[in-house]
This record gives structure tokens, sequence and C-alpha cells, in this order.
């Protein structure tokens, strides 16, 4: 699913000089390589303040803490992502409220969130799902009309840029009041162990979210708000400096394998290839800023899903399947609110969506191979 070793090759001298530079100095924890990849990545996205931690469930989780968020206050997020979006929401004592996602982008249904609030409503977490920008400027309109917060899920999304209605253009968490994102290895800007970080534009709350990440601590051994022991050491900061000058042509590459990707698949029925918002309008993003296919993901129609992923595995294909269970039927995350007819587009997805072999190393015969693989095994099974 992901070519790490042949993205290695080509940083591998960088790499191995920065990460030599940090033995050297023996600066592991809070280094000049951690403060230098801060101000890198705070000049690339055009954000005031990035706050590294130790991983990106970390960092979701203090920004909650950072906004001061009360246990019994409600978070809004989509049912259809991964676990750890609604994990931290639990683990802070705050009551997760999950709700259905668009049928043709995956990302939070804006009705089913305005149908969703309560005056116990607190926050909204839009997750910017398999690189594909949320809808962000209607949201953030219908979170300020009610007075909520903004957290985005920026774990699978970091590069791709959203174009509000006036053609102005931010980097996906960059709009929202506080960010997180995650470096986990095989994120478009992957560390090579766990990383995270958050993101925002108010500097009192920076403030606050860098004494939460170091044990509450703006003083040494003075302790002002309770906080956790969350940094991201410097070798992996190390990892991320020699990486981000490449985001933009790695997001570039995946962009093309995804358009070879659409380009075979655009008129075979019973495929239906990855849509999603290009500023106020539906279509087609694989030529878009607005998408950066961390995850190239296919809808599958009147075939059976599983007996396609068996037969890539035998053919020794990798694919994926994200994700098979939705977070609303969950055994930690179940709750008698919930309605299965309010989660019509999530359980349908559960069933139906397969995830392609997407990173920055892949080839057209690579492609090609996969591609006539997942359309003759459509063609002969299709309807059963």
């Amino acid at each position: 699913m992901v070519d790490l070793q042949g993205q290695y090759a080509g940083i591998k001298d960088r790499v191995s000089a920065s990460m030599q530079e940090v033995i050297e100095s023996a600066s592991f924890i809070n280094g000049p390589e951690v403060h230098s990849f801060q101000k890198e990545l705070e000049t690339y996205l055009g954000v005031k303040h990035v706050i590294p931690c130790a991983n990106g469930t970390d960092a979701l989780q203090v920004a909650m803490m950072g906004l001061g968020l009360k246990p019994g206050d409600e978070v809004i997020t989509a049912d259809f992502t991964f676990a750890a979006t609604v994990e931290v929401i639990a683990l802070l004592g705050l009551t997760p409220v999950l709700v259905d996602v668009d049928p043709i982008n995956f990302n939070i249904d804006l009705d089913a969130v305005a149908r969703s609030i309560t005056p116990r409503t607190k926050a909204i977490v839009p997750v910017h799902l398999f690189g594909l920008t949320a809808d962000m400027e209607p949201l953030m309109a219908l979170a300020e009309e009610h007075g909520l917060f903004v957290i985005e899920d920026n774990a699978q999304g970091i590069g791709a840029q959203y174009t509000f209605n006036d053609g102005r253009k931010m980097k996906t968490g960059t709009i929202g009041h506080v960010a997180s994102t995650s470096f986990f290895p095989s994120k478009n800007l992957g560390c090579y162990g766990d990383g995270g970080a958050i993101f925002t534009n108010d500097d009192d709350l920076a403030h606050t979210i860098r004494g939460i990440v170091n044990h509450g601590m703006y003083q040494r051994y003075h302790h002002d708000v309770v906080g956790v022991n969350s940094r991201l050491d410097a070798l992996q900061a190390a990892v991320l400096r020699a990486k981000l000058p490449n985001l933009d042509a790695y997001n570039a590459a995946r962009r093309k394998a995804a358009s070879a990707y659409t380009a075979a698949f655009k008129d075979i029925e019973g495929i239906t290839v990855p849509s999603g918002f290009c500023g106020p309008e539906k279509g087609i993003c694989a030529q878009c800023d607005c998408h950066v296919f961390h995850q190239y993901t296919l809808t599958i129609e009147g075939i059976d899903r599983d007996a396609l992923v068996q037969h890539l595995n035998q053919a020794g294909i990798p694919c994926g399947v994200y994700y098979p269970i939705p977070l609303h039927a969950q055994k930690a995350y179940t709750d008698e609110r919930y309605q299965e007819a309010d989660f019509s587009v999530t359980n349908a997805l559960v069933q139906s969506v397969i995830s392609l072999p997407m990173h920055t190393e892949l080839e057209q015969d690579q492609i090609d191979f996969i591609t006539q693989t997942v359309i003759d095994f459509v063609n002969t099974h299709r309807n059963g």
C-alpha cells in the first residue's frame, strides 16, 4: 500500500546527515531540529503556531484539552473515520455525537451536523478523510452561528487546500479554531516512528497547548495546567525536515497516480471513483489541490467487495478497507441514542469501499496491472 523504502531512496543522504547531527549533539528532546521543523511547517501551512507532539491521537486530545472542554460537553464528529477521532472524546469524559457522512465525498454531512446540535454541543470535529478537504466554509458558518469550536482532524489531509466561494485558498488545518495531524510513517508527511502536531492561529490557545504537551509546565517544575507528556523527538523531526520540502511534490505524485486510476475506472459499470469538493462545487478531484489522496478509495456496487479483496490479495496486490465497521457499531462507542436510519450512508460505505495502493513511487505499469486486475474481476462478477 505504501512504498516507504522507495521514497527513502530519494532523501537518504539528507535524512542520514540530519539524524547524525542529532545523535552527535545529543539534543534528543525539544532540540534544534524540533524547533526548526516547527518554524518550517508554520511557514508551509501559513499558520501562526505549530506545536509538535508525540502522535496524532495525542494531538487531537491536547487540542480538546486546550479548548477547556468539560466532561459532558457534546462533540460532533463523523461516524465514518478511524477510531482515534472519537476515542479522545471519550477519554476526556466528553460526549461523542456521531453523524453520517456525505455519499459523494465521504466527509461529515453538514445537514446531519445541524440536526445534532443541542445546548450541550461545544465542538465539531470534521475529518479531512482520505486526503480530501471537508466542506469548511459552511461548516465554519454553522459553528459561528451556534458559538461552537471547530477542531480539524487533519491526519490524512496535510497539504490539501480548501477554496472558498470568493476564491481564497487555505490549507487544511488552518481554517478551524485548532487542528491536529499525524506523522505516522504512512501519512503523506510521515516520520519513521510516531509523531504529531497541533496547529492554531490563536495565540492564547497556542500558549495553553504548549504547556499541556509538557506536563503543564511553562517554567521548569511550575505546573500551571494539567498536562501530559507528549513531545516530538528530535530524530523524527530530522526525518520530517528532510521530507517537508518534498511534500508538494509527493502530493502531486499521488494526484498523478489518482488521475491514472480514475482514467482507467471512470467508465466501468459498478465502480465509482473518488469525488469531492473544489470550493463550492462537487466534482472529480484528481487534478485539484483540494485532494492529496492519502487513500485512493473506490465504491463498488453490484459486486462482492470482500471477494474482490481476496482476489487482489491472491494476485499480490495490497488493498485496504477503510473502514469495515462504523464507529456507532463499535462496542466501545455504542449508544442507545443512535438509530441505524441515521447512518444509511456510512452503513452502505462500510460494505462497498476499497482502497488501492497509493504512494509517491507508483509507476504506470503497476497502476495498469492493478486497474486491469480490478476491472477483469468486476466485469466477470458483476451482480453476482
